[in-house]
């Protein structure tokens, strides 16, 4: 069978990055996030042949650049930003070749980085949206930060907030909640993490992208 990858986009507190994580496990393959960032600034040092020289490479070879974020660390549960976005068209440039190659070479999970614009229209890409109320985020946020009320609803929205500002600018105006963009769009809270786990194995067996 072919490979494919699942993108996911979910608001803070929603359990989205558990989800994916868990869908990942299940399928026996990986579920990237930082790690992609983090690689796109190592590379983002080389210049631009260089860079070209090395993506050609692997795609000469058939291999991809997750050899390469083999001893890269791997994010932490929760990642907040509450720092104001600021764009960086090379670095983005960087990721988006490398979530491209990920895509042509083998099936992975990709958390963020508007991943499923960058491969928006490919038959073997299925996008999924995990979105919960806004209690039911603050608690969980509040259990796994270890942090008070307050402080879980300034990271909620501070990071919401810096999620949708970074998909607007790099898709070029589209909005990160829009639900034309995605194949599914879960309630984790009414439907269940594992449930959406579940969920999304049964859609990626009616695509005929798993058996």
């Amino acid at each position: 069978m072919n490979n494919f990858v699942v993108t996911f986009a979910r608001g803070f507190g929603t359990g989205g990055k558990v989800i994916a994580s868990k869908l990942a496990k299940d399928l026996g393959i990986h579920c990237y996030e930082n790690r992609i960032l983090t690689l796109a600034a190592q590379l983002s040092g080389l210049d631009e042949e260089m860079f070209q020289a090395v993506n050609e490479k692997l795609h000469a070879s058939g291999n991809s650049f997750a050899g390469l974020m083999k001893g890269l660390p791997r994010a932490k549960k929760y990642i907040a930003r509450n720092e104001k976005f600021v764009s960086d068209d090379t670095l983005f440039d960087y990721q988006k070749q490398i979530i491209k190659n990920l895509a042509d070479t083998e099936s992975c999970v990709i958390v963020g980085k508007c991943a499923d614009y960058i491969l928006a229209g490919r038959p073997n890409v299925v996008s999924v949206y995990i979105e919960a109320p806004r209690d039911f985020c603050i608690k969980r946020t509040m259990e796994n930060m270890g942090v008070t009320e307050e402080v879980a609803v300034a990271t909620i929205k501070n990071t919401d907030k810096y999620r949708a500002e970074y998909y607007e600018y790099y898709t070029h105006g589209n909005y990160w909640t829009n639900p034309i963009n995605y194949d599914m769009t879960l309630n984790s809270e009414k439907v269940g993490i594992n449930e959406c786990v579940d969920l999304i194995k049964s859609y990626l067996k009616i695509k005929g992208l798993i058996e």
